[in-house]
């Protein structure tokens, strides 16, 4: 080898450790970066003669890569919506809140709601996810995925459809001869028990709905159901429900008109008008179990009610969103109601360490990546996703201060081979001409 050629040798060494100085920098200034991956110098020789055997001289170069397969751990945090993801995979994000946005995928999951409510992590990044139908189902379509807004619920409110009523009918009450069905709402007949239960409409508002009772034979009641508001609220006349109960001689639930089996259950449909708005709605009345004293009895006791349990809820505002393992993003409302609203995926790569860096701390899938293949959370090769926390940077910042000493010193090394050459062919254009 030629002096010239171990004045290249240096000034390559020179080169190799300045690339590798700037990857170690970085870990350094991303010791708190949130998802970030260590990026390692790799260095490889390059031979004067490729493929020869012998003493043929080798310069250096590196290259840079990141570990992207190794987890940070997780911190937990005090944001609902700060995610990690625990396994393999990314989430899914997008460059901006335009439907034309570049695809991008991150660990980095930081995310907090814009001035539109769309989840944003630090490095301006938008959550995707699947958008979940009323039923709570991910669209047919997974590629369909959109921005997850935990601000596009208003409210939810939640219509009655089951109404279970504890009440004892006094077993001495006057039986009354001739009744015909309708009179107790008319008022031709005075209930020997009757109250008023309150159920909520499919939107949110208070109904009041009477339930009436007389006794018309041995161990039989008749019963009917009004509708105790606005008359115009209704698309026909009261009463809207009527039947008999028929209880035991023990007092205990026998049956509910007359249904075979014996059931102390039936349907009352409330007829709304179309003026209202209102859907329609049909209430299960569960008037007990037969042949116990868990609902409606009838004892020889002051006729009474013990309680009733209507299901339903009056409107609610959106309080906040809690996520699930499997990325389920649950808006919770003040009337205790909650909805499923979005499905979290995570994309997964048969070579994730072949992804492109890109800024922002994410990535792009490449041709040594693969394709990404988007899954829900905590399915498949799909890691699950924690709430609540953030995965920190991978770098040990006592590895880092290490590899700066030992680049420090080998830059300082390739420069001494450099001045070392230069001195050597100093000497040899100080050699005499004859």
């Amino acid at each position: 080898m030629s002096l010239y050629g171990a004045l290249n040798i240096g000034v390559a060494g020179l080169a190799a450790n300045a690339n590798a100085l700037g990857a170690t920098s970085s870990n350094i200034a991303n010791v708190n970066t949130v998802g970030y991956k260590t990026q390692k110098a790799n260095f490889e020789t390059f031979l004067n003669v490729p493929g020869m055997a012998g003493n043929s001289s080798a310069g250096v170069a590196s290259i840079i890569s990141q570990d992207v397969t190794t987890q940070g751990l997780p911190t937990s945090t005090s944001s609902p919506t700060d995610m990690s993801i625990s396994g393999n995979g990314f989430f899914v994000v997008a460059t901006n809140s335009s439907p034309t946005a570049q695809t991008e995928y991150t660990r980095a999951g930081s995310f907090t709601p814009d001035e539109e409510g769309n989840l944003q992590n630090a490095a301006g990044l938008y959550l995707l996810g699947y958008k979940l139908d009323t039923a709570g189902n991910v669209p047919t379509n997974t590629t369909a995925m959109s921005l997850v807004n935990v601000s596009s619920l208003s409210g939810k409110a939640q219509a009655t459809s089951k109404l279970g009523i504890q009440a004892n009918l006094q077993s001495s009450s006057t039986l009354v001869a001739g009744y015909t069905t309708g009179q107790m709402t008319s008022g031709a007949v005075t209930p020997d028990f009757q109250r008023t239960v309150n159920v909520y409409d499919s939107l949110g508002g208070s109904q009041p709905i009477t339930m009436s009772f007389v006794k018309t034979g041995a161990n039989t009641w008749a019963y009917e159901a009004a509708y105790a508001g606005a008359a115009a609220n209704l698309a026909s006349a009261n009463p809207i429900g009527t039947g008999t109960v028929t209880f035991n001689s023990d007092g205990t639930m026998k049956n509910v008109n007359g249904a075979a089996p014996a059931s102390g259950k039936f349907n009352l449909t409330v007829p709304w008008a179309a003026a209202t708005g209102l859907a329609a709605q049909t209430i299960a009345i569960d008037l007990g179990t037969v042949g116990s004293t868990s609902g409606l009895t009838q004892f020889d006791a002051a006729s009474s009610l013990n309680g009733t349990t209507p299901d339903g809820s009056a409107f609610g505002s959106v309080t906040g969103v809690t996520i699930a393992k499997d990325g389920t993003v649950t808006a919770q409302f003040s009337n205790g109601l909650s909805q499923n609203v979005y499905k979290v995926p995570v994309a997964t790569f048969t070579n994730p360490d072949g992804l492109g860096q890109v800024n922002g701390n994410a990535y792009i899938a490449t041709k040594n990546s693969g394709a990404a293949n988007v899954n829900l959370a905590n399915t498949g090769a799909a890691g699950s996703i924690a709430a609540n926390s953030l995965e920190a940077s991978t770098v040990d910042l006592a590895t880092e201060f290490t590899n700066l000493i030992t680049t420090q010193r080998a830059y300082s090394a390739s420069a001494r081979i450099i001045t070392t050459a230069d001195q050597m062919l100093q000497l040899l254009e100080q050699l005499p001409s004859n």
